[in-house]
């Protein structure tokens, strides 16, 4: 199993070795602003910075450079062991190193969240999938819901730190298809603690200004854009999460926005049956 990684005192040697200057002095946040400043009032202590091309830019264009710049600067704080705020092809998430334990427990206390739910992984690629769990699954199932706005959920792999989700033997699996983010999972090159943008029990986050007044609390704030239409309750249902535990069977624990694409790829193509208990 990799140990948990140090992350206090880090921000400075961590924003150097990747070409970031430290703030000012007297400064809360290290690193400069790599662009200028959203018309949106900032909280005080936060860092906001707007993403070129709201979460599409991977082709070279004059917008790359900024892009790059952003990828960098989350990639220093989440090494430094901070919690940064990303934009999802779902909803806007926290994000933390899952070997940073002293970052998972930052999480919960600025959600609020009981330490009893768990915190979902996101990676970069299928391929990582098989080094974070035992993956009994038919060849070929997560390449048809990854990327995509679901959590599969599966047993964990002794590769992550134990005190991610420490009362449970399983763990939920995002690769997010946007573009910011399997880019910033792969560039960070580990596993990144994921959960939703707002207070325990308040309603989920579209934009940045809706969870403002966590800003504060963090040392990056990634603004994509608006997610989705903002219009219909469903846009706030976040991914759908799925317990592919027991070989070939399959439960729906949230049905989240996609639980009709992803039950019809389970049942119909790969002859999965929905669990005792499942919310079908």
């Amino acid at each position: 199993m990799s140990p948990a990684r140090p992350c206090t005192g880090l921000r400075a040697a961590v924003a150097a070795s990747l070409g970031l200057s430290e703030g000012p002095a007297g400064s809360t946040r290290s690193g400069r602003l790599l662009r200028p400043p959203s018309p949106t009032p900032a909280a005080p202590g936060a860092r906001l910075l707007r993403l070129p091309g709201r979460g599409s830019v991977r082709a070279a264009s004059p917008e790359r450079v900024g892009w790059t710049e952003a990828l960098r600067a989350a990639v220093a704080e989440l090494r430094a062991g901070a919690v940064v705020a990303v934009p999802t092809d779902t909803l806007y998430g926290l994000a933390c190193s899952a070997n940073c334990s002293a970052a998972l427990g930052a999480v919960y206390r600025l959600k609020g969240r009981s330490e009893a739910k768990p915190l979902a992984v996101c990676l970069g690629r299928v391929a990582d999938v098989y080094r974070y769990c035992h993956v009994r699954l038919p060849e070929g199932l997560l390449k048809d819901l990854l990327p995509g706005p679901v959590t599969l959920v599966m047993e964990r792999s002794e590769e992550l730190n134990k005190d991610l989700n420490p009362l449970t033997p399983l763990v939920g699996i995002r690769i997010p298809d946007h573009a910011f983010m399997q880019d910033l999972a792969q560039m960070f090159g580990g596993p990144l603690a994921l959960t939703s943008a707002n207070l325990s029990s308040h309603a989920s986050s579209l934009n940045v200004e809706e969870f403002q007044d966590l800003w504060p609390q963090l040392s990056l704030v990634i603004d994509g854009g608006p997610i989705g239409d903002g219009q219909s309750p469903e846009c706030r249902l976040g991914s759908t999460v799925v317990d592919l535990s027991v070989p070939g069977k399959f439960g729906i624990i949230r049905p989240g926005c996609a639980l009709e694409s992803t039950t019809a790829v389970l049942q119909q193509k790969y002859g999965l049956l929905p669990s005792h208990g499942s919310c079908l």
